[in-house]
């Protein structure tokens, strides 16, 4: 009796266990990429095959057969798929660009919206396609 119970006990901790590393796994983080940054992923094994689900986001390159270069194009949320040459993943994780804030400052003038570059004096800050879309719809927007 006491060693099925033990058994019972056992099978309902390693269930637990199961089904917390499934809601972790469900739960990561994504990977986080800033507007105009590169960053490193290093793979567990070779890549065969890169997948981004919306390229306007983010976009990854290949800088040897381990490691990949991603980089943010475009604000918002997208995924990446990794398949080695067996056809197996090694990576599906969700991928967010967010926009740098450190060493700028927002002027807002009524409804205009104006973003400066400020390291060391303050200029109008470069922006690429997707940021003058966003400033452009906050412009307008209001």
């Amino acid at each position: 009796m006491l060693r099925q119970v033990s058994v019972y006990l056992s099978s309902a901790i390693l269930g637990m266990a199961v089904a917390t590393l499934m809601v972790g796994a469900a739960s990561a983080e994504p990977i986080m990429v800033e507007m105009n940054q590169a960053r490193i992923v290093k793979l567990a094994r070779a890549a065969d095959t890169i997948i981004i689900g919306n390229p306007n986001i983010a976009d990854a390159s290949v800088q040897d057969a381990s490691t990949l270069v991603l980089t943010g194009k475009g604000f918002g949320v997208t995924n990446m798929v990794v398949i080695d040459a067996d056809g197996e993943v090694i990576v599906d994780e969700q991928i967010a660009v967010s926009r740098n804030t450190a060493n700028t400052v927002r002027v807002y003038r009524r409804a205009q919206v104006q973003t400066l570059s400020c390291s060391p004096f303050c200029e109008g800050a470069y922006m690429n396609e997707a940021e003058q879309q966003a400033q452009s719809a906050q412009n307008f927007g209001h």
